[in-house]
């Protein structure tokens, strides 16, 4: 397969997500949440997987013709926001207007960040949190805390998007990246299996959410406040 080849099909791979967020949605229709959720985790490691893929076929230079960029923002805001605000207002977890409240903080919050030219630090870490409500919700729904506190997490993560708070990007964020890709990779996993026996709430999948969720929202807040050593020359 020529370079060029290689290149298209990276973008191929991206619009994939555009099914899997269309499979997901008609899962949360019927309220068939854990299948919901296995498409998203599925279109989690799609979004993963291209974006590397994408670098190393160097598709701006190989195959112009398609945005790579654009396409990947109209899956992400698809399976990132709009369908995980959907299953958390369906599904009840939060109740009345807090439902309506938070879908609307999260819908209308992200588009405005997806839009932010300064979403990226330099190091390819991202400012603010990134709207990531997919792996958000999937742990809200395991753990299924009181409503109050659900409330108050969607809306402090809402507030965060707009705060020079760093979260890394598990791939892109060189710095300690040796321990953050395993625990991003251990993540997708606990949420795979947390999905497959639908959220039971005896499932060691859960704990495994919580230890890698605080790791993956704390680590770039941490590399905030613990300067990186310089690195000594021979």
């Amino acid at each position: 397969m020529t370079l060029r080849l290689k290149a298209l099909s990276v973008h191929l791979l991206t619009a994939t997500g555009a099914v899997l967020s269309m499979l997901a949605m008609l899962a949360a229709v019927e309220e068939k949440w854990s299948l919901m959720f296995l498409w998203l985790v599925v279109a989690l490691i799609v979004d993963g997987v291209d974006g590397p893929l994408a670098r190393r076929y160097e598709v701006k230079t190989n195959w112009p013709t398609y945005d790579g960029v654009l396409m990947d923002l109209i899956v992400d805001y698809l399976t990132y926001v709009f369908i995980p605000a959907y299953a958390l207002f369906k599904s009840g977890l939060l109740p009345g207007w807090t439902g309506w409240l938070a879908i609307i903080a999260i819908t209308y919050a992200s588009v405005i960040y997806f839009a932010d030219t300064r979403m990226k630090t330099k190091d390819n870490s991202f400012s603010g949190f990134p709207a990531c409500w997919n792996m958000v919700v999937l742990v809200l729904f395991a753990l299924k805390p009181d409503f109050w506190i659900t409330l108050g997490v969607v809306l402090t993560l809402a507030v965060a998007m707009f705060f020079p708070l760093k979260f890394i990007h598990p791939t892109r964020t060189m710095r300690w990246r040796a321990l953050s890709l395993p625990v991003s990779i251990a993540w997708t996993g606990f949420a795979g299996w947390a999905a497959l026996v639908e959220f039971h709430p005896e499932s060691w999948a859960h704990w495994g959410l919580v230890v890698t969720s605080v790791y993956l929202l704390g680590v770039g807040i941490v590399q905030q406040i613990v300067p990186e050593r310089a690195t000594a020359r021979g």
